[in-house]
């Protein structure tokens, strides 16, 4: 009878399951065995050593138990004088000792190799998401990236440790007592420790399996639920301003009850399966005790023979019964660690050529060559531009929202490989040498500086990590951020907060400034760096902008016109081409789209001040009341 579909498409998702579980474990073996690593790998070898003399003793003590009881049985033809039955106690006890100092020994010799086949995974997660593309990061959920890689090392943890230090004992005692019940004693009773130790396992695998359903479903509401909560929390000050405390909290509970359902599944099948376990090995045991009864009746099995076998098989179902935990145990670890691979198998989509060499900056020249450029394929963001920022030299991008500005910086950065054309500085195209010497040579400062929940020392030094104190100090000053920093308490090592949100958004930007002057890089990009400032912070910024950008290759997005009107050239883009250059006068004289621009952000700045006029004082022209801001077109992408 064929298989009805159903059943096939089920085997064929155990196989692949079954496939991508083998995979994920042995993607683990160049970790836990590394190349060069001689001293990791006698530790491994070591603890298998000491493994299997723990085990020796483990199947010792329970023969010296026993010999002890026949030393002191009454009903032996041959009584033992009390010291043999002592000595046969100490050696059991001494047997114990030995076992568990074996069994530690083992532990902490293999753990240094285990957890840093844990370090190195875990540092490879970290630095392949670093390498991963502007556009996976766009996408990512913070907080549920952040568990799925915290789940995975914790998962390697567990796994290595059980594979090694659980299972492996297990089955080398499964062994090593089925052989001497075979040896000394009848086969009944091996027959009987077989058939339970593979009703067991079988139970425990399909009750298992079940779970890890549950288990998975329970991982996917936990981590939404820490998404929504990391999500919400970063936005905090979104959530005061629309007053939806209450709808954030609604939302983490709708995860947190589906989250609650699954948690709930899983522990009633935990139960299931505990209690199926319990009735099997007792099963098992009792056979065993009943059969050793039979022969010790019938005179062929010593008192000391029964308390032999019920030690052997009491000893091994304890790490059997444990066994379950562990298997459930390591069945979470591989999908916690499928999850990791899987971030780990995302593929890198700008990567360096093989053998590119690093980028040779003379004089900073930069050079877009009929660039085109999409996000997506059935959407061009830039089509064609070419123009050139020679070296030291500043260069300024204006335009309306949407007309392709920021792509030109994240194109410079090569956080993008673009479609068609070159993108050159100093004649090499910026595909041919290392991402890293590319962006070693280009500073920037953000429109939206994000820094670390560190210092201002900190968020500083990033520009150049080895920079000394007074590096830092002079980059502060040329900042305009220097005053500032002394009047607080702590100084430089004033602590930020998350994303810096303890300082103003000038301030934030004069660190950013401080630290890309730390940086000292050839060329320099502003992008939208004052547009989310007010016209007093954005004057001072704007002359320490200057100040840095002497002498610099610089690039310009600007969402202010004023910014920009001592720019060498103004390149003026909508829709992803170039449909005006010049000076900022010869712009002004064409009377075309950069014209209009400026006339509008001039109006919006003229009813802007005289709007402060009337709320300073109402009395200067009471119909102004009536006059609102225009909003400026140039704005950011």
């Amino acid at each position: 009878m064929p298989p009805s579909p159903g059943r096939s498409a089920a085997t064929a998702g155990e196989a692949h399951r079954g496939a991508t579980q083998w995979q994920t474990v042995s993607s683990l073996f160049p970790y836990l065995w590394p190349e060069g690593r001689r001293d990791l790998k006698t530790r491994i070898v070591l603890a298998m050593v000491a493994l299997v003399v723990a085990k020796i003793f483990t199947l010792a003590f329970p023969l010296f138990y026993g010999a002890a009881i026949d030393a002191l049985d009454t009903k032996n033809s041959v009584v033992q004088p009390v010291g043999v039955a002592i000595a046969f106690i100490v050696a059991y006890g001494v047997a114990r000792i030995m076992m568990q100092a074996f069994a530690q020994l083992r532990d902490a010799v293999a753990a240094k190799a285990v957890y840093n086949a844990v370090r190195a995974v875990a540092g490879q997660a970290f630095r392949h998401i670093h390498a991963l593309s502007l556009r996976y990061h766009l996408e990512r959920k913070t907080g549920g990236l952040t568990r799925i890689i915290e789940r995975g090392t914790k998962g390697i943890d567990v796994l290595l440790f059980y594979a090694l230090f659980s299972i492996a004992p297990t089955i080398l005692e499964l062994v090593l007592v089925c052989g001497y019940l075979l040896w000394a004693y009848h086969w009944g009773f091996v027959a009987i420790t077989v058939v339970t130790v593979v009703l067991y396992g079988v139970f425990t695998i399909r009750v298992t399996e079940w779970r890890t359903a549950i288990r998975r479903q329970m991982n996917d509401s936990d981590t939404e639920a820490n998404t929504k909560a990391v999500d919400s929390l970063l936005n905090y000050e979104t959530v005061k301003y629309f007053n939806n405390e209450g709808h954030e909290a609604n939302r983490y509970d709708k995860a947190m009850v589906r989250f609650a359902d699954a948690s709930e599944k899983a522990q009633l099948s935990l139960s299931f399966l505990n209690a199926g376990q319990a009735v099997i090995i007792t099963v098992g045991l009792v056979s065993v005790m009943s059969l050793a009864a039979v022969f010790v009746s019938a005179g062929t099995m010593s008192l000391g023979d029964l308390v032999v076998v019920n030690g052997f098989l009491t000893q091994l179902y304890v790490p059997l019964n444990l066994l379950g935990t562990v298997y459930r145990e390591i069945n979470q670890a591989l999908v916690d660690m499928e999850k990791m691979f899987d971030v780990l198998h995302v593929p890198q989509e700008v990567q360096d050529k093989p053998g590119a060499p690093p980028l040779k900056v003379a004089g900073g020249e930069v050079r877009f060559e009929d660039v085109v450029f999409a996000y997506e394929t059935e959407r061009t963001i830039l089509k064609g531009i070419s123009f050139t920022v020679p070296a030291g030299k500043t260069v300024a991008v204006v335009g309306p929202s949407g007309a392709g500005k920021s792509t030109i910086s994240r194109i410079l950065y090569r956080f993008y490989d673009i479609k068609s054309g070159r993108v050159t500085i100093d004649g090499q195209d910026i595909r041919d040498v290392t991402q890293d010497s590319v962006r070693a040579a280009i500073g920037i400062v953000p429109q939206d500086t994000v820094l670390f929940n560190d210092t201002i020392q900190y968020n500083i030094r990033y520009g150049r990590i080895d920079a000394a104190e007074h590096e830092i100090e002079t980059a502060a000053r040329m900042a305009q951020i220097e005053p500032f920093i002394r009047q607080l308490p702590d100084g430089f090592n004033a602590m930020v907060g998350e994303r810096g949100l303890k300082l103003s958004g000038g301030e934030k930007q004069r660190v950013a400034i401080a630290r890309t002057i730390l940086k000292n890089p050839p060329i320099l990009m502003l992008d939208e760096a004052t547009s989310a400032l007010d016209t007093h912070t954005e004057r001072e910024i704007q002359s320490a902008l200057q100040e840095v950008s002497r002498n610099r290759t610089t690039l310009v997005i600007a969402h202010r016109l004023s910014t920009v009107v001592d720019a060498d050239e103004i390149l003026v883009l909508d829709q992803g081409q170039i449909v005006e250059r010049g000076k900022h006068g010869e712009l002004l004289a064409r009377n075309g789209a950069y014209a209009a621009m400026w006339n509008r952000q001039r109006e919006a700045a003229a009813a802007r001040e005289k709007l402060k006029q009337v709320e300073a004082d109402p009395a200067v022209n009471p119909e102004i009341e009536r006059v609102q801001p225009v909003a400026a077109v140039a704005g950011g992408e």
